[in-house]
């Protein structure tokens, strides 16, 4: 798989992709990574990038016509192209999955008061990290790429993680303990200590299920649903 960010700052995108498991990762060859500075295809000599609005108001939005260049940079025929923006969905789990069975994923960094609103019908999508404002997409795009890039083959190392932690069934993950066995009174469940492996599944089980109800009461809620719906307990 390979991943291009289309963004004005490639600093702020380079730098935190470059180290802990998705630096290992592009460094191992399990996918690319390119960071693309759209000022490549600013306009004049000064490289112009954005220009006032249309009808006034303030700040400055990010030309159709330099997003469109940087974009056809890098398109490919099994490119999906997604713009970070406030007005997106917001990203889930399930996106992170769906979006890791792609060939090649663009992530185009909104910036400034914003985009030219002509730069929606160049891309395959809109996401957000969810309804707050950022000063640019690029945050936006380092947690898609980490989130996507985490589950490729062989990133992680132990494939098993990726399938047993937070929201990969809509629950969030169980609570884990390491040492020392007893911290300030608190001590780890015992089962945790048994070597039981089918009683260690089962309180693990019960509790993601306890967190998630207890700290996401809208993810419990879901969650039951669809249970619910499929005629029972899971």
């Amino acid at each position: 798989m390979r991943f291009d960010v289309l963004t004005l700052h490639p600093e702020l995108v380079r730098a935190p992709l470059s180290g802990s498991i998705v630096g290992r990762g592009v460094a191992s060859g399990r996918f690319e990574l390119g960071v693309v500075d759209m000022r490549e295809h600013g306009l004049g000599r000064h490289r112009s990038v954005d220009d006032t609005p249309y009808g006034g108001g303030a700040g400055m939005v990010l030309r159709v016509d330099v997003v469109a260049a940087a974009i056809a940079a890098v398109r490919r025929p099994e490119s999906l192209v997604l713009l970070t923006t406030p007005a997106g969905a917001p990203f889930r789990q399930a996106d992170a999955q769906r979006l890791a069975e792609v060939g090649h994923l663009v992530l185009v960094c909104g910036h400034y008061e914003g985009v030219d609103g002509r730069v929606e019908g160049l891309v395959d999508g809109l996401l957000s990290l969810g309804d707050f404002v950022l000063t640019g997409g690029e945050i936006a795009a380092v947690a898609v790429v980490d989130a996507v890039a985490r589950l490729l083959p062989g990133v992680l190392g132990n494939e098993a993680s990726a399938s047993d932690e937070s929201f990969s069934e809509g629950l969030i993950e169980y609570a884990q303990y390491t040492r020392p066995r007893t911290f300030e009174g608190e001590g780890v469940p015992d089962v945790l200590l048994s070597g039981h492996h089918a009683q260690i599944e089962a309180w693990r089980r019960r509790s993601s299920e306890d967190r998630t109800q207890r700290l996401r009461p809208d993810l419990w809620r879901a969650y039951r649903g669809r249970v619910d719906a499929d005629g029972g307990d899971e």
